[in-house]
């Protein structure tokens, strides 16, 4: 019989103590706080993310909460206190099937081996268990060799390295496959029939390699993907509003259309019901175009350096086709941050923020699933921390499971 990890009795008050890099907008901190963690450190070098950040979580001054605005390449290994989980999102532009596929050899997503160096400096004070996450491209970034490097690399730290995916869509109406490295000092038992819609098909080369040090948790099979929920999401813009396209600009839009996506959205057109679909602009031969999604789901959010970044917003039905680009809002809804907080944000400042950042119910339910009853499982006796008691905290939970 299958036995999943032991489950904390339950929730309450934030026992365990995490580190996020590449921190972005804060979004991986509210999956975790969900799940009981305690975020005390964070690290990112953009300014509009950090300004967005703290717009957000308002955290003291001089409070328990230290975020190093900065390269991560100056981070040292002692600036970084004690926590029980350490999880890094870094650059997927090197690694990404639209990026420049330089792998780990690349300047951004080679930030990976600050990760992994800043871990290999704090020596014995290392978390136990480390999250990362990335695109899915990372898996077969040349080949496959640079996930096995990532593996091998954190093997030499001491962690058996869990790899799975997870779709956001399963949460919210959204479509963002990503991937995940979650290492343990402590691993659980491998099932290697653990979770196949977790570890696909094409995920299975690092498990099946001898010279890597490998686990597949099992877990709790996760909701099915969401075939609708867009509409839901939307805000409701009226019709005068001059965020809106104008005729010449929706004629161009709709003359961009092939001819297989103009009969589609001509059908909408005609409905007796309002619909909405997202859209992106795409160069076909040479040629830009724009392609309309044909379900009630949001496309994958990206960074907005530019229009062909952006997403589109189409709404058809009851005789009228209008466009207009999505809003910064229902960017924060599609991401499962619909209460963040957006005054005084530059519009293309939030775009960007969330379009580069991790959903936070995915995060939570991992949390909650995976990394939580993980920490716990690998929580080894330490000294108790001075502001918060913590490590009785801990201990407390630990004796309940």
């Amino acid at each position: 019989m299958l036995i999943p990890l032991p489950f904390p009795d339950q929730p309450g008050e934030p026992v365990f103590r995490a580190a996020e890099f590449f921190a972005g907008i804060g979004l991986v901190r509210l999956g975790l706080e969900k799940a009981r963690f305690r975020v005390v450190w964070s690290n990112d070098i953009d300014e509009d993310k950090h300004d967005m950040y703290v717009r957000h979580f308002r955290d003291p001054e001089g409070g328990e909460h230290q975020f190093h605005l900065g390269d991560v390449g100056a981070v040292k290994g002692d600036e970084v206190p004690d926590v029980d989980l350490a999880w890094a999102s870094f650059p997927c532009t090197d690694v990404s099937l639209a990026g420049n596929r330089e792998g780990l050899a690349g300047k951004e997503s080679g930030t990976f081996f600050h990760f992994t160096r800043i871990l290999e400096e704090m020596k014995d004070r290392r978390p136990r268990v480390v999250a990362l996450e990335n695109v899915v491209g990372l898996a077969t970034s040349h080949k496959g060799q640079d996930l096995a490097e990532a593996i091998r690399r954190l093997n030499s730290l001491g962690y058996s390295v869990d790899v799975l995916t997870l779709d956001a869509r399963r949460f919210v109406p959204q479509s963002r496959p990503r991937l995940f490295l979650v290492g343990a000092m402590e691993p659980p038992e491998d099932v290697p029939e653990a979770n196949p819609e977790l570890r696909p098909p094409w995920l299975r080369a690092p498990f099946a390699d001898p010279s890597l040090r490998t686990h597949r948790a099992f877990l709790p099979e996760p909701r099915p993907l969401l075939t609708e929920g867009l509409s839901q999401i939307v805000e409701k813009v009226p019709e005068k509003d001059p965020s809106w396209w104008d005729e010449k600009r929706t004629a161009a839009f709709l003359d961009s259309l092939s001819e297989v996506q103009a009969v589609r959205l001509e059908q909408l057109r005609k409905g007796r019901r309002v619909s909405y679909r997202t859209a992106y602009r795409r160069t076909r031969g040479g040629v830009p175009r724009w392609e309309i999604r044909t379900d009630d789901i949001a496309g994958c959010l990206r960074t907005a350096r530019g229009g062909s970044s952006k997403q589109a917003l189409v709404r058809a039905g009851r005789g009228k086709v209008m466009v207009r680009w999505m809003t910064p809002r229902e960017y924060a809804r599609l991401m499962g941050a619909g209460d963040y907080r957006l005054d005084g944000l530059r519009r293309n400042q939030a775009l960007f923020g969330f379009g580069d950042a991790v959903a936070v119910p995915v995060v939570e339910w991992l949390a909650q699933n995976y990394l939580l009853p993980l920490v716990e499982q690998n929580a080894a006796p330490a000294e108790p921390h001075p502001a918060t008691g913590i490590e009785e905290e801990r201990q407390a939970v630990a004796a309940h499971g």
